[in-house]
């Protein structure tokens, strides 16, 4: 991969792989695919159209929860074109603006999706903690307010990341390890000065994640004490469950984030396989799950969804 002068350039189109090992069951791994981001662009449009429609949802736990399906519809429909490209027509290059792109959404909705996490958590916090102000702090402005700071937050923090690759020369091969691009995939087979890139790279992490992460674990104890002066145990059982949905919400978002950093710093030597998996579980099993915990674990979306059955049968 030389240029006319003898040194390493930006290829024009990059090749993405499917899953090592299972070439022979593409159709299968398509299939999944397909399911997935049926399940997840159809809950999560459910949960929008609902939540619009329903006057008892128009709520501020209601407002974030939108937010959060809006966020899962752009995390699916940022790696949709080239994965269904990948698994269903066997089309395997993309044009490296493209990929560039396509990294700055993926990793702009998944460090959104974690400032939502937080924001959907101090909505708990504040309905457990301090009730009666519970309308007055979160008022529509506010959460209006905080739904445009989690967005600024994210597109300004991740803005420099395409230029940051642009400038590196790739000299590694043009072959990425995924069906979709991502900004440590890119960065193997980049050549020159990349210490720019970590260092930045390692630094957006730990602002979001480490930060959203490390606050949500506060207000849970904090939460946790509330809840435990509470002389009721019927009352103490209620408060649990309403943190329920969002519990497993984060839960379904950071197990899998955990899980992949820690394989890439402690089990290296790991099968190609395993660390492509789990990027998949990272990136498709989030936007699946939010829908189906908020439709079993809330009992109000789950009166609306009734309602609309009711209707449409009717």
């Amino acid at each position: 991969m030389l240029g006319v002068n003898g040194t390493p350039f930006q290829p024009a189109t990059l090749q993405l792989t499917g899953i090592p090992g299972m070439q022979r069951g593409h159709a299968w791994v398509a299939l999944v695919f397909c399911i997935l981001y049926l399940i997840s662009i159809i809950g999560s449009l459910s949960i929008l159209t609902l939540v619009a429609q329903e006057p008892a949802l128009h709520q501020p736990m209601y407002c974030f929860l939108s937010m959060l399906s809006l966020n899962d519809l752009g995390v699916s429909l940022s790696t949709l074109p080239t994965v269904l490209a990948t698994f269903c027509f066997n089309h395997r290059h993309v044009g490296f603006d493209a990929c560039l792109v396509q990294m700055f959404f993926i990793h702009t909705f998944s460090f959104m999706e974690s400032g939502i996490l937080l924001a959907m958590n101090f909505d708990r916090f504040v309905a457990i903690c301090d009730p009666l102000r519970y309308a007055t702090v979160l008022t529509n402005s506010r959460i209006l307010a905080m739904g445009l700071g989690i967005l600024t937050k994210s597109f300004i923090t991740l803005f420099p990341f395409p230029f940051l690759v642009k400038r590196l020369p790739f000299c590694k091969g043009k072959v990425l390890h995924h069906s979709y691009c991502l900004h440590p995939d890119l960065m193997r087979v980049a050549c020159g000065d990349t210490h720019v890139n970590n260092i930045y790279g390692l630094f957006v992490v730990i602002f979001t994640y480490g930060v959203d992460s490390a606050f949500i674990l506060l207000s849970y104890a904090l939460i946790l004490r509330a809840v435990l002066a509470i002389a009721s145990q019927e009352q103490r059982l209620k408060a649990f469950n309403t943190c329920m949905s969002h519990i497993c919400a984060v839960l379904a978002f950071y197990v899998p984030i955990i899980t992949v950093s820690m394989i890439h710093r402690f089990w290296k030597s790991a099968p190609p396989v395993v660390h492509v998996m789990m990027s998949n579980v990272y990136l498709f099993v989030p936007p699946m799950l939010n829908p189906i915990i908020y439709s079993v674990k809330t009992k109000e979306i789950r009166r609306g969804i009734l309602k609309v059955l009711y209707k449409s049968q009717s």
